[in-house]
């Protein structure tokens, strides 16, 4: 099972593409980008779990594990 490599930062909307690093997950995926990730202390609002960098995933491997599309931005 792959991760699902959301689009975007859940508290600014920043778009995190799943090539680029950049990104920090907890171990519900919720997704954060590197400035709010620091203004949250590396800890996820929404779990209380630890944030760390989310790995990349090679544009090449996005034809067979595509990145999810649903956006978790509420803005």
């Amino acid at each position: 099972m792959a991760l699902d490599m959301r689009p975007d930062c859940e508290r600014c909307g920043t778009d995190l593409p799943a090539e680029n690093t950049g990104a920090f997950i907890c171990s519900f995926e919720c997704t954060f980008c590197a400035e709010c990730a620091d203004a949250l202390d590396d800890i996820c609002p929404n779990c209380g779990g630890e944030l760390m960098d989310r790995p990349t995933r090679a544009t090449k491997l996005h034809e067979k594990f595509p990145p999810s599309t649903e956006r978790k931005f509420k803005g």
